[in-house]
């Protein structure tokens, strides 16, 4: 009895932080991995830099953004922060 009072505490922390932290922090690696995935030539895209631009090019790990139409920049694929439709 005193065993399973004992684990009770840590039982509720475990659950506690599971559904505090581990599953709301999976669940938005899954939906930026989702975005990374469907990423597509014209987007308009920010980088986790703050540049905003427009996918001129995409292969399997790189990404070539536009910007102000005169700059064409490469970027890693997972630099992209956010997919918008701002202009």
């Amino acid at each position: 009895m005193d065993l399973f009072g004992a684990l009770i505490p840590l039982i509720l922390m475990f659950a506690i932080f599971y559904f505090l932290l581990i599953r709301p922090q999976q669940k938005r690696q899954k939906k930026v991995q989702q975005m990374h995935a469907n990423l597509q030539k014209g987007d308009k895209v920010i980088t986790i830099g703050g540049m905003h631009g427009t996918i001129d090019a995409i292969d399997e790990n790189r990404v070539i953004v536009d910007v102000d139409g005169h700059n064409k920049l490469t970027f890693d694929r997972q630099a992209i922060r956010e997919v918008t439709n701002l202009d």
